[in-house]
């Protein structure tokens, strides 16, 4: 039985930043008030969904502390892990649960509204799902604009145009070794001191020391770069808010997908063989929608539009049609 004293949604978010991301994104888009459960998991051997049923097996006792009465009308999830901690959510309070991406076989059961993006396609009645093209995320004109504004002084000393560049990394399937770091790097310097501009460089939790080393040292340009993990706030709305053009990786459908949202030109850095699949699927997508264009190949920064894309507002009038 629900208790709605509190904020009607729940959020969970884990130890993954990109599909944390997301359901702030749609939460926000939502325009209800929500509280988010931080999520922690311990250090166990990982099971699969199909043996896991509904349950809080596998997340640390903080975690577990907060999952608790009075409990919301909606639990926004992304991602396989938190699948099955939503469904345990759900068993105690009749929840209305919207998962981001499909969890697999073993734990869709109990889900109300499943999230999937247009090149991930599941077995699913079609009354389940909103298909999304690209992902949802926070990167809103207003937030932009708002972080844009706050770091322009901080870099004004640096001569113009300006090419963010945003760095993931290494993934379950792919490495980023510091040859293709240093291979990223120069070409995004060439890019920026042919135009008389600079580089912004971010990168992430998933580049690596080493190959973070090898990027700052192989960028010739003047340059702004902000490490991962050095403290401090993350500038990366306020380095795209600010891009006269962008270059991000293309292991990360988050991260191109927030990128579009860049004023400039937006380029996506992916050689031959290292994306998956599925990555690969949407940067197709992205290209032929005239979102962004592939680095390979590219000389000058150029100059030229784009739209947007954020699938939050989409997913967020999914829930509101089906939300009890």
């Amino acid at each position: 039985m629900l208790e709605q004293d509190g904020p009607p949604v729940w959020v969970l978010a884990d130890d993954r930043t990109g599909d944390v991301a997301q359901c702030l994104g749609v939460a926000e888009a939502l325009g209800l008030p929500f509280t988010v459960k931080t999520i922690r998991y311990r250090p166990v051997a990982a099971l699969h969904n199909a043996l896991r049923g509904p349950t809080l097996f596998g997340i640390r006792s903080a975690s577990r502390r907060q999952l608790v009465a009075p409990w919301p009308r909606l639990v926004i999830a992304c991602g396989r892990r938190t699948a099955p901690i939503a469904r345990w959510i759900k068993g105690r309070s009749g929840a209305f649960l919207t998962q981001i991406m499909d969890p697999g076989p073993g734990a869709r059961a109990d889900i109300d509204l499943f999230a999937i993006p247009t090149h991930d396609r599941a077995p699913l009645p079609d009354e389940q799902v909103v298909y999304m093209f690209g992902a949802p995320h926070r990167a809103t004109p207003e937030r932009l604009a708002a972080a844009a504004a706050e770091w322009a002084p901080r870099l004004a000393h640096l001569p113009r145009p300006w090419l963010t560049v945003a760095v993931g990394g290494c993934t379950r399937r792919r490495d980023f070794p510091p040859e293709m770091a240093r291979s990223l790097a120069r070409q995004a310097s060439d890019l920026a001191a042919r135009a008389g501009g600079s580089v912004l460089l971010t990168t992430s939790r998933r580049t690596g020391k080493a190959a973070e080393k090898v990027l700052v040292s192989a960028i010739a340009a003047p340059h702004f770069v902000h490490r991962w993990g050095e403290g401090g706030a993350n500038p990366f709305f306020a380095l795209i808010g600010l891009a006269d053009a962008a270059v991000v990786t293309g292991d990360s459908m988050s991260m191109c997908t927030e990128a579009t949202m860049c004023p400039g030109p937006l380029y996506i850095w992916s050689p031959r063989g290292w994306a998956t699949e599925k990555h690969r699927q949407l940067h197709k997508e992205l290209f032929a929608g005239g979102y962004a264009r592939p680095l390979a190949g590219i000389e000058e920064i150029g100059a030229w539009g784009h739209p947007g894309l954020n699938a939050a507002p989409a997913v967020a009038a999914a829930i509101r049609e089906r939300l009890p």
